[in-house]
């Protein structure tokens, strides 16, 4: 590599170099802050995404490939580099009073957080197999951690175990499935593989591969069958990494499966029967297990599982249209969902949690504002109109639609009368029972702006939907 590609290189990795740099930068510094003074860590943890987003917008106005074909930075990775900031930095604002109502004064947690964040950009950037390993590992290694984080208390711990032991199940799967790309086509980089495979779409070693692949990246969304972790961790992870991961994590495994599969392997017909057969089992599943559910953390685990296999409905569509409807359904999916989970963190508070259903029953005669704030997300995430959630969902079925799948849209359609019943459920808790006791929420200055982003995000893109879905389209790939 050449001097100037090496500056290239460092150019177009910029935002990615300034994470990992400030998180390291954090580590040392957190060892000289008090105890009390923990907010500087919120503020220069803030600080050190609002400079890579800086940077990340200032680097989406060309492609620039960079490190030999393995990292690119264009329009698609910085549309989803903002989604992972947005999810980082309400993390980090709703951490400060969660963290000490459960006794986390480690600045390690921040740069952890920072450390995943580094992990996803890299994921949304990456043109390699190898590269893409790299970031995954660099994102689970440190939610594995975060996960058990509440190391005092015994779910926190088993939550860690089983994401730990499943992870390294599915990492070696997606490993497998690499290994044999790289056998069957002599390169890991998706570009050249797109060349390969067009020659024999139908190679039964290169199907095998793909099954592999799909198998290991299914399981960082959360799509069937490898869905069995979501429930345990998302229950006993800290509710602010619960929120992160809902998000985070899930975004950075669908820029993955769109690089990967709506463009090297596009040849590959049988890959839309594997993909439409997980998004309508995954969707029925989280659906229909959702209905029983007592504990809000596990419903909206299960209620996660089901936006991932409506968002795969997207992946099925293909084309522009198809990924711009999946990358608007995330975007509007971070804002209800954050939003939801704020909802839920700031009622922890004291020895209440506020983590069962029942715990919010009479909420909206006592703190009528906040409950109000409640059915907006809730309505979102069941797709009611006019909020924002309505139009994720249209976007994905006009795409169904146009491209011949009719059925599946039926489908989807069907499935999500079924998850509304759930969300209006709690709606019904909210307004319609009487209070069983005196609601204190934590309401700090940083959840009040949290709470105040996200339902402005969630309305907003529901008052002018087709502006954020012609940012979409023109993120696809580069535009």
């Amino acid at each position: 590599m050449t001097d100037a590609a090496l500056f290239e290189s460092i150019l177009a990795s910029l935002p990615e170099i300034v994470v990992v740099t400030g998180a390291c930068i954090l580590l040392i510094l957190g060892q000289f802050v008090r105890k009390g003074q923990e907010h500087f860590l919120v503020y220069a943890s803030v600080a050190i995404v609002l400079i890579a987003a800086l940077g990340t917008l200032m680097l989406a106005s060309e492609v620039r490939p960079a490190y030999s074909g393995m990292f690119i930075a264009d329009r698609f990775a910085a549309f989803f580099k903002f989604v992972f900031y947005l999810a980082t930095v309400l993390t980090f604002l709703l951490s400060r009073k969660y963290a000490d109502i459960e006794g986390i004064e480690s600045s390690e947690y921040y740069v952890l957080l920072l450390l995943a964040l580094s992990g996803m950009m890299i994921m949304a950037s990456a043109t390699d197999l190898l590269s893409i390993y790299v970031g995954l590992e660099l994102m689970v290694l440190c939610t594995y951690v975060l996960t058990g984080f509440l190391r005092q208390q015994r779910r926190s711990n088993e939550a860690a175990l089983k994401y730990v032991i499943l992870g390294a199940v599915s990492t070696g799967i997606f490993l497998y499935g690499v290994s044999l790309i790289y056998g069957l086509t002599g390169t890991t980089q998706l570009d050249a593989i797109a060349a390969a495979v067009t020659s024999d779409p139908l190679d039964p070693g290169l199907l095998l591969a793909v099954v592999f692949i799909v198998a290991g990246l299914v399981f960082k969304v959360g799509a069937v069958p490898f869905h069995m972790w979501v429930p345990d961790v998302y229950e006993g992870a800290p509710t602010t990494i619960t929120a992160f991961m809902s998000v985070g994590p899930k975004a950075a495994g669908f820029a993955v499966i769109l690089r990967v599969f709506l463009n090297p392997l596009i040849a590959s017909s049988h890959v839309w029967i594997i993909v439409a057969v997980i998004a309508v089992v995954t969707m029925a599943l989280g659906s229909f297990v959702a209905l029983v559910q007592d504990n809000f953390k596990r419903l909206l685990a299960y209620s996660s599982i089901a936006h991932a296999g409506f968002a795969l409905f997207g992946v099925v569509a293909g084309g522009a249209n198809g990924i711009a409807s999946v990358m608007l359904y995330l975007l509007i999916y971070s804002f209800m969902t954050l939003g939801i989970f704020a909802t839920v963190i700031m009622m922890r508070n004291g020895d209440f949690s506020g983590e069962d259903i029942e715990d919010y029953a009479g909420f909206a005669k006592l703190h009528p504002v906040l409950a109000l704030l409640m059915l907006l997300y809730l309505f979102s995430l069941a797709g009611i109109p006019p909020t924002a959630g309505f139009f994720a969902k249209f976007y994905v079925l006009v795409a169904l639609v146009e491209r011949g799948f009719v059925m599946l849209a039926v489908i989807a359609v069907l499935l999500s009368v079924v998850a509304a019943y759930f969300y209006i459920r709690i709606v019904m808790v909210i307004y319609m029972r009487e209070p069983v006791r005196a609601f204190d929420p934590a309401l700090t200055p940083f959840v009040r702006a949290t709470l105040a982003f996200t339902a402005a995000g969630t309305i907003g893109i529901g008052l002018f939907p087709a502006w954020f879905l012609r940012l979409a389209q023109h993120s696809v790939f580069g535009g």
